[in-house]
């Protein structure tokens, strides 16, 4: 007996957005490195890449991210 079941359906009300075939799917149809979700709805997954876009820029521009020094700039005793 398998420790884990491959889970071919998804639950109804699960959406997910594809990122090989550009689309939205209930259910993990795809291969879980393709897609991004769960999502609580099909509206919500069809903005996937946008919300990761927003997200990403808020991670690249939050100040506590980034070292004030740049790399190979660190001060003695760091």
């Amino acid at each position: 007996m398998a420790l884990f079941k491959k889970r071919t359906v998804g639950k109804p009300g699960e959406w997910y957005y594809c990122l090989e075939h550009k689309k939205v799917e209930e259910g993990p149809e795809c291969p879980a490195k393709n897609r991004f979700g769960p999502y609580a709805g099909r509206e919500e997954a069809a903005h996937a890449m946008e919300s990761a876009k927003e997200r990403n820029l808020e991670w690249d521009t939050d100040p506590r991210w980034h070292d004030k020094a740049g790399k190979g700039d660190e001060e003695p005793g760091d």
